[in-house]
């Protein structure tokens, strides 16, 4: 049985790119876009939490590699994401473990294959040292994104 506040498909997306297929799952606290090829390849991805509070989103794109927005950029060290170290789980600034082991648990209704690719990206992020730039203070949704009021 899937806990209460599992991860969910999000049925009817707007498809607007041939050779990519877009697919969001959410959670009371996560937020997870994919996009993967036809093959089902994952070619990026971006994992929000914190929906309701500060919103954060560690993002991942085959070509580039991480972003983690919704930062503040610290003045000492612009080559570095600082958030707050409080946030960190000892992985660094980014809280690695909590935020894996809470979506395992959460995740029960994501393929395995997804599921495991961004279990395994969100622990590869938490080792990076010095963790990319920061693009942006706050995450910003693209229209299909928007959480609609129920």
């Amino acid at each position: 049985m899937m806990p209460a506040n599992a991860l969910r498909e999000i049925a009817g997306l707007r498809q607007d790119e041939p050779q990519t297929m877009r697919r969001w799952f959410h959670s009371d606290y996560f937020d997870l876009f994919v996009w993967q090829a036809p093959d089902g390849e994952v070619l990026s991805f971006q994992l929000c939490y914190g929906i309701d509070t500060s919103e954060r989103a560690l993002v991942w794109r085959r070509e580039i590699g991480f972003f983690y927005d919704g930062v503040d950029v610290g003045d000492a060290k612009p080559e570095r994401a600082s958030p707050p170290q409080s946030e960190g789980d000892g992985n660094g600034p980014f809280p690695a473990t909590a935020v894996a082991a809470r979506f395992a648990r959460e995740a029960e209704g994501v393929p395995n294959e997804i599921r495991n690719f961004v279990i395994t990206r969100i622990r590869e992020f938490g080792r990076l040292q010095p963790y990319p730039k920061s693009r942006r203070r706050r995450f910003r949704r693209a229209d299909w994104q928007q959480r609609k009021p129920n």
